[in-house]
C-alpha cells in the first residue's frame, strides 16, 4: 500500500470519519488512528474545500468520486462520508 493509498477501506456501505484542514500549504491524506486527516489548499467557501476533499479521498481510496457521499458535516471540519 502506498503512502496515500486507503484502498483497503474502499468497501461498499462503509462510513469514513474525516477531519479536514482547509487552506493548507499542500493537499495530502493521512491516517490518524481511525480518523482520516485530509489537508486541502482550497478555501472553505462555496463548497470548494468539500469538492477538493472528495477528489483527494476518491484518489486515495482508488474509487470514482461519485461513490462518495457526504452525509454529515457539510460546514464542519469533521465530516462523515459514505461509500456507495
Amino acid at each position: 500500500m502506498s503512502k496515500n493509498s486507503l484502498a483497503d477501506l474502499a468497501v461498499q456501505g462503509t462510513t469514513l470519519t474525516v477531519r479536514v484542514s482547509p487552506n493548507a500549504r499542500a493537499n495530502k491524506v493521512e491516517m490518524e488512528g481511525e480518523t482520516i486527516k485530509v489537508s486541502v489548499t482550497a478555501p472553505p467557501a462555496d463548497g470548494a474545500a468539500n469538492a477538493a476533499v472528495i477528489n483527494l479521498l476518491s484518489k486515495a481510496l482508488g474509487i470514482a468520486k461519485t461513490r462518495l457521499t457526504l452525509v454529515q458535516g457539510h460546514k464542519s471540519r469533521d465530516k462523515v462520508f459514505r461509500l456507495d
